[in-house]
């Protein structure tokens, strides 16, 4: 596996929208600083949903790029769906929470599942999109920061699976605001899930 891109963005205003989104993410050519907060330079403009420290970097497999491509009947280049990273030869079914992904300095650490939200329809023109994607269940993986560095397209990834119970990216999006069992509860709280997930299981107790 190595990064086939890396991709900020910038605020800009959303078509028939006032406010400003930092969605439209695009490659940048160079290395990349990526400390606790994501990228450096990159724009977070709704940090009350977005970004911070257990969703600070945004990762798209290219294999569930290349199925979308499929799907959309058009290319997927990097930074469609608003990522930051595109690790090559990874399909976003196969990771869980706490998952890392290692390259050289930098460790990133799956923390939860992206969900899609009405912004992310308007970018893709499609008001229909949030249904699609949430039935297509290939969600993209939000990180922590466990150790920061500088990253740059084709730097090679080692992916390292979470040593526990798996919770992966599919099953954490069909599940989440759902009642879960005990048993269930317990293997997504002994994974080091994102902190808004693990504060709302824990009030389900």
């Amino acid at each position: 596996m190595k990064i086939l891109a890396l991709c900020t963005g910038n605020p800009e205003r959303l078509p028939g929208k006032s406010y400003k989104t930092g969605v439209f993410k695009r490659s940048v050519n160079g290395a990349v600083m990526i400390d606790a907060e994501g990228l450096v330079g990159d724009a977070i403009c709704n940090r009350k949903h977005h970004g911070g420290v257990d969703q600070a970097v945004y990762i798209e497999g290219s294999l569930t790029l290349d199925w979308w491509a499929g799907e959309l009947g058009r290319p997927c280049e990097p930074g469609t769906f608003g990522e930051n990273m595109v690790i090559s030869s990874l399909d976003n079914r196969d990771v869980s929470v706490g998952d890392r992904f290692i390259a050289g300095d930098l460790i990133l650490e799956a923390t939860a599942c992206r969900i899609p939200c009405a912004t992310f329809a308007v970018k893709m023109a499609d008001p229909k999109f949030v249904k699609r994607y949430t039935v297509a269940a290939r969600p993209g993986i939000y990180c922590r920061v466990v150790r920061g560095g500088v990253a740059e397209a084709g730097a090679p990834v080692e992916h390292q699976s979470f040593s526990g119970e798996k919770v992966t990216m599919p099953e954490l999006m069909k599940t989440l605001g759902r009642q879960l069992s005990e048993a269930d509860r317990s293997r997504y709280l002994a994974a080091p899930i994102h902190y808004k997930l693990r504060a709302m299981l824990e009030a389900q107790r």
